[in-house]
């Protein structure tokens, strides 16, 4: 399991797939301004200047709303999962 690094988190996308009225297969993200993810690790926060510790905002399990197109997508294991900051997160699902 990944382990991120400040205000970093580790998110897993749906993967949603549309179809146009023919028939024909769209990709899911393509035209969308954000997508969702579900956390699977969030890293401990950021420093400020004064050395205080500021904690996320999400924590694992949360569905989230990300930017399209952020991150660094990586393979843990058999899973392929995106590393992103955590102000990438544009909104938490509820």
């Amino acid at each position: 399991m990944l382990k991120p690094l400040g205000d970093r988190v580790v998110v897993t996308f749906e993967e949603v797939e549309e179809k146009s009225v023919g028939g024909f297969v769209l990709a899911g993200a393509s035209h969308e301004a954000t997508q969702t993810a579900t956390v699977v690790s969030v890293g401990q926060g950021i420093r400020t200047i004064t050395g205080d510790l500021v904690t996320p905002s999400v924590a694992v399990g949360d569905k989230v709303l990300v930017e399209n197109g952020s991150g660094i997508d990586v393979k843990d294991g058999d899973q392929k999962v995106s590393i992103i900051r955590e102000s990438d997160i544009v909104a938490i699902v509820e």
